[in-house]
């Protein structure tokens, strides 16, 4: 399923669960067919996310809306700013409103707070990466607010990639053991599946390493001088991934050592939403 049907999945759900039998606040006292016009203001400065979704949810409930953007995806705002304008009936107007506000609030927020971490990148070789630390079923625009932020997105989920974490290295009964059932599994199964294998210590990165069937090691949890004795050991035979405990404080400190990238639990979880306000107006 491609972004637009995953997108149009979210946006069903997402009105079914406002709207249940009926928008009865609407019904009530709007004549049907009556037109108007919605404008989003920008309330707070930041980076603007969610403009293209803004635009999607308008077009499912009424194709032949008429949107009129004045800024787009990745832009700075600046309170008091107005981001589009758009027409349509005023019923369909109402009904999209809070749906296009909580969308863009979220992902202004997180688009804001990853071109914090990603300015302070600016200059290096690490690239930032998301995790799967997201809010169920709103994981498709809280990664598409990364990208629009200029981060990069890990896996989308259990599928794209193995990632042999601590809990199935110790449930498989070692490292080896787990990276030779993933890499049969890989050759017989799934083959151009990439595996990353997160170690926790110097002797995992050596163990790692010996068995020449990894396509990525995280060094979680490791010192940023740490984090630098593993890239020489590694000498660049499998991209690298510092995780756990980097912050904005710390960031461009791992940054400078050379890892490739950096993931970061924070720049979705962590983030504040952003004011933005919907208001309609009869014409």
């Amino acid at each position: 399923m491609d972004y637009k049907a995953k997108l149009d999945v979210l946006i069903k759900n997402a009105l079914e669960e406002d709207t249940g039998d009926g928008d009865h606040s609407t019904l009530s006292c709007i004549d049907a067919g009556a037109k108007g016009k919605a404008v989003l203001k920008i309330k707070e400065d930041g980076v603007l996310a969610g403009m293209d979704v803004a635009l999607h949810i308008f077009q499912y409930l009424q194709p032949d809306t008429t949107f009129h953007p004045f800024k787009k995806d990745g832009d700075p705002m600046a309170f008091g700013e107005i981001a589009f304008e758009a027409e349509a009936d005023i019923r369909v107007i109402l009904q999209a409103e809070r749906l296009v506000l909580n969308c863009m609030q979220r992902m202004s927020g997180i688009a804001t707070l990853t071109r914090k971490y990603t300015d302070r990148l600016s200059g290096y070789h690490t690239k930032l990466l998301d995790t799967r630390k997201t809010t169920p079923n709103f994981r498709l625009l809280e990664k598409e607010a990364v990208r629009i932020g200029g981060g990069y997105n890990h896996r989308f989920g259990l599928y794209d990639m193995i990632m042999l974490k601590d809990n199935h290295i110790d449930f498989c009964g070692g490292i080896e053991i787990a990276i030779e059932k993933a890499y049969d599994y890989v050759q017989k199964l799934k083959p151009g599946l990439k595996i990353e294998v997160e170690t926790r210590s110097m002797e995992d990165v050596e163990r790692v390493l010996a068995t020449g069937k990894a396509d990525r090691i995280m060094l979680d949890n490791f010192k940023p001088e740490l984090v630098t004795e593993a890239l020489k050991l590694i000498d660049g035979r499998v991209e690298t991934e510092a995780s756990g405990g980097i912050n904005l404080d710390n960031l461009e400190i791992y940054a400078a050592t050379g890892v490739d990238y950096i993931s970061s639990g924070a720049i979705i979880h962590q983030a504040r939403s952003l004011d933005l306000s919907l208001k309609a107006k009869v014409i």
